[in-house]
């Protein structure tokens, strides 16, 4: 059984990383948040020790490294802001812990070479959540294209998420610090695409702004017109009917790929790989934050008949 320590644990992506870590049999013993909303710690590790300020928690993390050794810390799980991940992977490298860090890495795709040093310096490792590499749906793709490298594939893909008035006020709503509606709902989806259809060959951007995202990516095998908003007045007519808080779809020469269940299980798949020596690294990120850099600093381009089917309509 390993000792985990979790960074973030008032978070919204938390409750999947506890979940996690008790599904595959771990302990959790030590919990910081600025935050004090934690209560959902009770369902998982009740007695594990909580912190609301990181120097304390970093203390408390160095004092049980200098004890006995089954009380030190194997792994520390990274679910804060995005620009407080590299901050925090150092953190947890120091304490002679592995980091599991929720995407991205780091907003800045330099910084990754700093991290590869230190990963080397300390010998521990660094690895990110790329959940979606996980999925059922996602994998049978994957086999399936496998057996027709040659074709060039025709992707759409588009991503709605309902966010309110809140987002816009917190750092999610901030470039700086989230990277922007790319880095922040759509790092996966770009992680998912390279991986299924190989490196960038041209990058357009046809609109950009605090809410929504599009554009068209040249891969290897695939022209991808891609559609990313947070603004609950993009999602379809059903979706607003029902109800429904986000719209994901992705398809392929016009085949939809249903992926949309099953999305709260995939962090113990994650974690799963990880325990057992694998999992995705620093490399394995490396390509989507680049991606999502170049998209962030590119010049927006009038659309044309290249444009996603949403902005086709518009």
């Amino acid at each position: 059984m390993a000792n985990f320590a979790l960074i973030g644990v008032a978070g919204y992506i938390a409750p999947r990383h506890l979940k996690a870590i008790k599904d595959t049999g771990n302990d959790l013993v030590v919990a910081v948040d600025p935050h004090d909303s934690v209560g959902i710690i009770d369902s998982y590790f009740p007695n594990a020790a909580y912190f609301t300020e990181i120097e304390r928690f970093d203390r408390h993390l160095e004092k049980l490294r200098r004890g006995p050794e089954a009380a030190h810390v194997d792994y520390v799980s990274i679910c804060t802001p995005n620009y407080l991940h590299d901050a925090h992977i150092r953190l947890a490298l120091r304490v002679h812990a592995d980091a599991i860090c929720e995407k991205p890495l780091v907003i800045n795709p330099w910084n990754l070479d700093a991290l590869s040093e230190l990963e080397q310096e300390f010998g521990r490792r660094i690895r990110t959540v790329l959940q979606l590499r996980t999925h059922p749906s996602i994998l049978e793709l994957k086999e399936s294209l496998a057996s027709h490298r040659g074709d060039k594939r025709d992707v759409v893909l588009t991503y709605v998420t309902r966010r309110g008035k809140w987002y816009g006020y917190s750092w999610k709503g901030s470039e700086e610090k989230s990277g922007g509606v790319a880095m922040n709902i759509g790092i996966h989806f770009f992680d998912m695409l390279m991986w299924l259809f190989g490196g960038v060959v041209k990058i357009d951007v046809h609109l950009a702004d605090r809410e929504r995202m599009a554009g068209r990516l040249e891969l290897e095998r695939a022209t991808v017109r891609w559609f990313l908003s947070v603004n609950g007045d993009d999602r379809p007519r059903e979706c607003k009917e029902s109800g429904q808080a986000a719209f994901r779809s992705i398809t392929v020469d016009g085949e939809e790929v249903e992926f949309s269940g099953g999305f709260t299980d995939l962090h113990a798949r994650v974690y799963e790989q990880i325990l057992a020596g694998g999992g995705y690294g620093i490399e394995d990120a490396r390509p989507s934050i680049t991606l999502v850099n170049d998209i962030r600093h590119a010049d927006v381009v009038t659309a044309g008949a290249g444009a996603h089917p949403i902005l086709a309509k518009g």
